[in-house]
């Protein structure tokens, strides 16, 4: 009898453990594909950009016409949702990156002061708001997309020549996009999945980070670096046009530069690190041998 109990609880301890391993995996996997939905509205909004501007060229042999479903799906249909929410999203990301702390667009209530029932009410607020923002991006990358692919209108034909000073700025962006779809998912995917997946918060690993870095480069490599420059160039090239700079141009040129912004943000709080890390090093090696003359002293 002793066996046979023994044996169970090793079995059903043996599938909780298998359980917590695939669990774990589908909540990385979930979390991953879901944060990436940042860097893939930037795509988007590139190759919204290079379809306005085939759209105003005179003349222009533009390979959609705003007049079918498709594209105006794609070039107005979710163009609203998608700018408001990215530019919401990068200027969040901005604050926290400068001050360190993250933007609250939700009611605050003390823990101090207010009952548990008003903390339960306001944690479920905040994430039933993160289900919206998470399911409308969703939906604008996804219907944007597939309307792009349909239109046949990438943004690959609108890179800009390879300076040094661009080729840094692009360098730059690329930090701060990859900080911006950071602050996306801890701030709004991560939530979200970890209560749907788990059912509690869970601590973000280091695994996590790798994957979402990693996919993160498979991304930029496979699609973003080609035509992210549209954001940009657009801009510029519009200005030339009889119609100028539309406010569609004008935000994309906006978010780019922002997402510049945040980089270099990121890249001088990583001096600073290092510089306060290399002082106190520093000073502990002057520190030592005070230290021990003292001891040696104190012997004689």
């Amino acid at each position: 009898m002793k066996s046979e109990s023994c044996s169970s609880e090793k079995q059903s301890a043996g599938g909780f453990v298998g359980g917590g391993i695939w669990k774990e995996g589908f909540h990385i996997i979930t979390t991953t594909l879901l944060s990436l939905l940042l860097p893939l509205s930037f795509l988007l909004l590139a190759r919204i950009s290079a379809a306005h501007y085939l759209l105003a060229v005179p003349g222009g042999n533009a390979p959609l016409s705003s007049s079918t479903v498709v594209s105006f799906l794609f070039l107005y249909g979710n163009s609203v949702i998608l700018y408001s929410l990215v530019s919401l999203v990068s200027v969040a990301a901005l604050v926290y990156v400068v001050t360190g702390k993250r933007v609250n667009f939700f009611r605050h209530v003390s823990s101090s002061s207010s009952s548990s029932l008003d903390l339960i009410i306001s944690l479920r607020s905040r994430l039933y708001t993160c289900w919206i923002l998470l399911c409308a991006l969703q939906v604008c990358v996804e219907l944007g997309i597939e309307g792009s692919i349909a239109a046949g209108i990438d943004g690959c034909g609108f890179r800009k020549d390879n300076t040094s000073n661009f080729f840094l700025s692009k360098a730059i962006f690329f930090l701060g996009l990859h900080e911006v779809m950071r602050y996306w998912s801890t701030s709004i995917v991560k939530p979200v999945v970890d209560d749907t997946v788990l059912g509690y918060v869970k601590e973000e690993k280091l695994v996590e980070r790798v994957a979402m870095a990693v996919s993160f480069g498979w991304l930029w490599w496979w699609r973003l670096r080609d035509e992210i420059d549209s954001l940009v160039v657009v801009a510029e090239l519009k200005r030339e046009l009889p119609e100028g700079v539309g406010l569609v141009d004008f935000i994309g040129w906006w978010l780019y530069y922002l997402t510049v912004l945040i980089g270099s943000f990121r890249i001088l709080k990583g001096f600073i690190w290092v510089g306060m890390v290399m002082l106190f090093k520093k000073v502990e090696e002057e520190e030592e041998p005070s230290n021990n003359a003292q001891e040696i002293d104190e012997k004689v």
